[in-house]
């Protein structure tokens, strides 16, 4: 998908609706259509990048620092919040639906329906030294 081509370049240049909580020159947050739960905010870069390979250093730490301001904006509202959870889906698979980056931040309260479902168990220390080794493999200097 090109940048011409996506929901949320629609929405930077005004020409979809959003319901907008921050705006700067690089960074937009506005409340998802879908929401986790009440209060569900998306960060963007206003410039199309799809995924998280395309996002560069400082624009990835303007991303995070709007978003953690996005957590302490909820934390002081009245909508409902324990806590926050962040989420960031970087591909298909990774449950990506639009290819533009953007980072889920949503309150979160007791009994409200989320959750993770996964193998949580604890993985034996050769097997974790084994990935680490993988992944520093693929460390890009």
């Amino acid at each position: 998908m090109t940048g011409e081509e996506c929901l949320f370049c629609e929405i930077v240049a005004g020409s979809a609706e959003s319901s907008r909580v921050y705006e700067d020159d690089r960074v937009l947050a506005f409340m998802d259509l879908q929401p986790v739960t009440t209060g569900h905010v998306l960060v963007i870069p206003k410039a199309h990048v799809p995924d998280l390979a395309g996002l560069d250093d400082e624009l990835g730490e303007e991303v995070f620092r709007v978003g953690r301001r996005m957590a302490a904006a909820l934390r002081a509202s009245d909508v409902p919040c324990d806590g926050v959870n962040m989420f960031l889906a970087d591909g298909e698979v990774a449950f990506q639906e639009v290819f533009h980056l953007r980072l889920h931040v949503f309150p979160r309260t007791p009994g409200d329906g989320f959750g993770l479902v996964a193998d949580w168990r604890v993985r034996p220390r050769d097997e974790l030294d084994g990935v680490a080794a993988r992944v520093r493999a693929g460390l890009v200097a």
